[in-house]
């Protein structure tokens, strides 16, 4: 199990987009959710990649089952919510932008209730067909399909380097908004700081417009959404296979040299 309490770091409220040299375009309102041009691919694309998106990711991947990553991030998040909440069994879960819901059987029935939502019609059509115990939502990229404070954890796995950066802060606000407070919010992201993770990343058909960010752009944005104790840590430095070697892994993430990361903060009362 991961040792994680979500301690404050010093220096959170430093953190912050401008800080980072992520600016808007003029005209474009944070609160905004429509799609941009660049994004409006997105929910056709995403639907034709439904059927061949994991032959896809091994292609990218040099042959390798790209199973073994979805479970280490499955596992890592699990992880860190037993490490927050304990061993629960009445927390409800979002995972945003969850595509043909790949991670959904390795958490198991960790969580009282799990959903899922993504822009691609056609990826939700084969995640529910595959994991009948999920609720799926299609959205359109705007506002998430959920009411106010609605679960207590929500994560994003590897999904923001899809979104424009101008809609980062946007998309994280409504991460927010969906979490109750008290709640857990993960962001799993590509390390750009790893050669090899740019390497594949440059050779995955469906991530030719990514745009990838660093794991204190992650933090940032975390931070001015109004989320607090604030922290990221690389995963994946090393092979993880079990819970052994995810511990070696999380404390060998300080290097910041693993193939992806996990930004997490907390959401308090106001």
């Amino acid at each position: 199990m991961v040792n994680s309490r979500l301690r404050p770091r010093k220096g959170n409220e430093k953190l912050t987009l401008k800080r980072h040299g992520i600016s808007r375009p003029e005209g474009h309102s944070t609160r905004d959710f429509r799609l941009m041009p660049e994004q409006a691919r997105g929910q056709a694309e995403f639907d034709a990649f439904a059927e061949t998106y994991d032959s896809d990711v091994q292609h990218s991947l040099y042959g390798l089952k790209p199973d073994y990553f979805t479970k280490v991030k499955a596992d890592f998040t699990i992880d860190l919510v037993n490490a927050y909440f304990g061993v629960r069994s009445d927390l409800d879960a979002l995972d945003v932008g969850c595509g043909i819901g790949n991670c959904h059987p390795h958490l198991g029935d960790r969580f009282r209730t799990l959903a899922g939502t993504d822009v691609s019609q056609a990826s939700l059509n084969r995640a529910a067909a595959r994991n009948d115990r999920v609720c799926y939502r299609h959205y359109h990229g705007r506002r998430l399909p959920f009411v106010d404070q609605s679960f207590d954890v929500v994560f994003a796995t590897c999904v923001m380097h899809h979104v424009p950066p101008v809609r980062w802060d946007a998309f994280v606000a409504e991460m927010k908004r969906v979490l109750r407070v008290g709640g857990l919010a993960l962001i799993f992201e590509h390390n750009p700081a790893n050669p090899l993770t740019r390497k594949i990343v440059d050779r995955c058909e469906f991530d030719r417009d990514a745009v990838l960010l660093r794991h204190t752009e992650a933090e940032a944005l975390l931070v001015d959404a109004g989320l607090e104790n604030v922290r990221s840590r690389c995963i994946l430095s090393i092979p993880s296979v079990g819970a052994r070697t995810r511990r070696l892994d999380y404390m060998i993430g300080r290097l910041g040299l693993g193939a992806q990361y996990v930004a997490m903060a907390l959401k308090a009362p106001c």
